[in-house]
C-alpha cells in the first residue's frame, strides 16, 4: 500500500476543505491510502508518519501573498528532515486557496515548490488544461483559476467554507488523484 500525507494548515476552514478535496482524490485508486495532517498539529506521531509517506501534498492558504505563518512554521521545523534527507526522492505536489481571484496564490505554490526541492523531492504538476478562460468558459470549469503548478481555489472572505465552488474543490480532488497515479506508475 503506498501512502499519501496531506500536509496542510486552514486558518478559516477554507483550505480544510480543499485538503479533503485532495484527499478523497488521493484515496481514490486502489493500492493507495492517504491521510490528512493538520501541521499545527503534528506531534512525534505524525511527523513520523509524513517521513514514512511515499508523497507529502503541502497545503496553506495564501495570505497576504504567502502562505500562512502557521505553515511557515511547519517548513522551518522540517529542517531537521531536510538534515537527514528524509523526504528525498518522495512526490510533492501542492494546494492554496486565497479569497481573491488571484490573491498572489501563484506565490504559495512556488513557495511549496522550494520547499519540495529543499527536500529533493519531486514536484507533480496539475495536469488541467486552465478553464475558463474563453468566451465558452464557467466558472464551473475544472482549473477555472488557471494554475499548472498545484490546485488553486477561490473563496469569497465574507463565506465560510461551505461556499466553495464546486469546481475548485473538483481541482484540488484531481490533484490528489494525479499524484496518487504517479506514485503507482512510478513506485
Amino acid at each position: 500500500m503506498k501512502k499519501i500525507a496531506i500536509a496542510y494548515h486552514s486558518g478559516y476552514g477554507h483550505t480544510a476543505r480543499q485538503a479533503q478535496a485532495v484527499l478523497e482524490g488521493a484515496s481514490s485508486l486502489t493500492g493507495v491510502a492517504a491521510k490528512l495532517h493538520d501541521v499545527t498539529q503534528l506531534d512525534e506521531a505524525a511527523w513520523a508518519e509524513l517521513d514514512a509517506a511515499d508523497a507529502i501534498i503541502f497545503g496553506a492558504p495564501t495570505y497576504m501573498g504567502s502562505a500562512s505563518a502557521k505553515f511557515k512554521e511547519f517548513m522551518d521545523a522540517s529542517s531537521k528532515r531536510w538534515f537527514a534527507q528524509s523526504w528525498k526522492d518522495k512526490l510533492a505536489a501542492g494546494f492554496t486557496t486565497s479569497a481573491s481571484q488571484s490573491g498572489d496564490k501563484l506565490s504559495t505554490l512556488v513557495q511549496l515548490i522550494l520547499l519540495a526541492c529543499q527536500h529533493g523531492m519531486i514536484w507533480v504538476s496539475l495536469d488541467i488544461l486552465p478553464g475558463n478562460n474563453s468566451s465558452q468558459g464557467s466558472v464551473a470549469d475544472l482549473n477555472r483559476l488557471g494554475s499548472c503548478s498545484g490546485a488553486m481555489a477561490q473563496a469569497n472572505a465574507d463565506q465560510g467554507a461551505e461556499a466553495m465552488l464546486e469546481s475548485d474543490l473538483k481541482t484540488a480532488a484531481r490533484l490528489g488523484q494525479r499524484v496518487a497515479e504517479q506514485l503507482l506508475r512510478l513506485h
